[in-house]
C-alpha cells in the first residue's frame, strides 16, 4: 500500500513537472559580447528564473561590431529578440526600423520612471513614449597607475585635478626608446575608446564652446573653442609626446599591462580592471580647466522590448524588464560590471558616494552631458577620422575640424525623418 501511494505521488510529481515545463514561456534576450556584461546577465537570468519558474530566458550574444546588423536582420526576418540591449544613441535608428515597441505604461508608468531614474533616462523617450530603460548608467573618469606615479616622483594619493596638472603628470611618467617611440604612455590616446567623448562633451566646453545646438541637431564645434580643444588633444602626441595613437592597440590594454600612467574610461571598465594584480590603481574625476570648470559624458545601454513581441511572450518580457530595472538587479550589475545603478536611490547611497572608486564617477554624473546621437557609429567614426587626419596625415587641426563638422552635419541631416 505504501509503495502504491509513493508510486502514485512520483507519477503525479513528474506529471506536474512535465505540465509546468510545457507551460513555460521562453523569451530571448540579446546583447553584445562583453565578458563582464555576459556574466552579469547570466546571474540575473538565473535569479529571475528562480523567482519565475514559468519563464525561461535565453541569452544570445554577438560581437559588438555585428550586433546592430544582426538585430536589424533578425527583425526583418520576423525572429528578433523579445528583449534586447541597445545603446541610447541607437534609439532613432531602432525606432525608425520598427525594431522596438513603446514600453507598456501599465508596467512602466512615466511618472515613476521620471521620479526614480537619473534624468538622462529621457534620452530613451520619443514623443510621448519611452522605448527602453537602463539597468546602469556610466560616466567617465581618469584611471591612474599608482606604481607609475610613485616611480615618476608623483604623489600617488594626489592625482591631477586640472588639465595642466594632467599634462605635467603625463610628461613625467612617459618613457621612450632611443628612436623616440613610446614605451610607457603618460596617458593613453584612444579615440576609438572614450576619448572622442572626452573631446566632444568635455574639452570643447572647457575651451569655451559647445559641441551642438538645437537639441544636438546643429554642429557647433567648428569654432575657436573646437580648434583649441582639438589642438590640446593632438598636442599630447605631437608636442608633449605623452602617448601615441595605436600604442598597444587599445588604451585599456596598455593600462592593464602597466604601460600607461593614466587612461580615460568609463565605469564599465571597473570589472575588467579589478583583475589587475601587478599594481594598485585609483580613480579621479576628469580634470577641470584653469577656471575650475568640469564636464563629463554620461551614457548607458538600455533594455527594450521587441516590436513583434506579443501575447504571453510580451507579458514575460515585461516581467523580465521589470526585474532588470530593480535595485536587486542593479546591485548585481554594479558588483560584476562596475556600472552605476540607474535608479537614483540605488546609486546615491552613502557607501557609494564615499567609495574611492565609485565616488568620482557619481560626482561626474552631476555635471555630465549626454549626446543625442543621430548616427552614433558614424558620428564616432567621424571624430576618430578627424584626429587621425591630424596625427597620421599631417592635416592642420583647423582644416580637419572643418571637414569633420561638415561631414557630421550631413549625417545628422540625413537622419532626420
Amino acid at each position: 500500500m505504501r509503495k502504491s501511494v509513493l508510486l502514485a505521488g512520483l507519477v503525479a510529481g513528474f506529471s506536474t513537472f512535465a505540465f509546468n515545463a510545457a507551460q513555460a514561456v521562453e523569451i530571448e534576450y540579446w546583447q553584445y559580447v562583453f565578458d563582464t556584461r555576459v556574466k552579469a546577465m547570466d546571474q540575473l537570468i538565473a535569479d529571475f528564473q528562480t523567482k519565475n519558474p514559468d519563464i525561461t530566458v535565453k541569452q544570445v550574444t554577438f560581437p559588438y561590431a555585428d550586433y546592430q546588423t544582426r538585430v536589424i536582420a533578425a527583425n526583418m526576418a520576423g525572429n528578433g529578440p523579445d528583449v534586447m540591449q541597445l545603446f541610447y544613441g541607437w534609439l532613432d535608428k531602432f525606432v525608425a526600423g520598427g525594431i522596438l515597441q513603446p514600453l507598456p505604461t501599465d508596467a512602466f508608468p512615466h511618472e515613476k520612471i521620471e521620479k526614480d531614474f537619473f534624468p538622462i533616462v529621457s534620452a530613451m523617450k520619443r514623443d510621448d513614449n519611452y522605448y527602453g530603460l537602463p539597468t546602469a548608467v556610466r560616466s567617465l573618469a581618469v584611471f591612474y597607475n599608482k606604481k607609475l606615479f610613485t616611480e615618476a616622483g608623483l604623489d600617488p594619493n594626489k592625482p591631477p585635478q586640472t588639465l595642466d596638472e594632467f599634462v605635467a603628470a603625463a610628461e613625467k611618467i612617459a618613457k621612450h626608446d632611443a628612436a623616440g617611440n613610446v614605451t610607457v604612455a603618460g596617458s593613453t590616446l584612444d579615440m576609438t575608446g572614450q576619448d572622442h567623448q572626452w573631446w566632444r562633451e568635455v574639452l570643447i566646453r572647457q575651451f569655451g564652446g559647445e559641441p551642438y545646438t538645437d537639441n544636438d541637431t546643429k554642429v557647433a564645434y567648428n569654432s575657436e573653442a573646437g580648434v583649441q580643444a582639438l589642438k590640446f588633444y593632438t598636442s599630447l602626441q605631437t608636442e608633449k609626446k605623452v602617448g601615441a595613437v595605436g600604442f598597444m592597440d587599445e588604451g585599456q590594454a596598455a593600462f592593464r599591462a602597466g604601460k600607461a600612467g593614466m587612461t580615460i574610461d568609463g565605469t564599465f571598465r571597473l570589472g575588467a580592471f579589478s583583475t589587475i594584480k601587478d599594481f594598485e590603481w585609483g580613480v579621479t574625476e576628469l580634470p577641470a580647466n584653469k577656471d575650475g570648470l568640469r564636464s563629463n559624458y554620461a551614457s548607458y545601454f538600455a533594455n527594450g522590448i521587441g516590436a513583434k513581441t506579443t501575447g504571453e511572450e510580451l507579458e514575460a518580457s515585461k516581467k523580465f524588464l521589470t526585474y532588470l530595472t530593480s535595485p536587486e538587479a542593479m546591485a548585481i550589475w554594479l558588483k560584476v560590471v562596475g556600472e552605476l545603478p540607474a535608479l537614483r536611490s540605488a546609486a546615491l547611497t552613502d557607501a557609494n558616494l564615499k567609495d574611492p572608486i565609485y565616488g568620482p564617477f557619481l560626482k561626474g554624473l552631476d555635471y555630465a552631458h549626454t549626446t543625442m546621437f543621430k548616427d552614433e557609429l558614424g558620428q564616432r567614426q567621424n571624430a576618430i577620422d578627424m584626429v587621425n587626419r591630424v596625427l597620421l596625415e599631417g592635416q592642420s587641426p583647423e582644416d580637419s575640424l572643418k571637414q569633420a563638422a561638415e561631414a557630421e552635419q550631413e549625417m545628422i541631416d540625413a537622419a532626420k525623418p
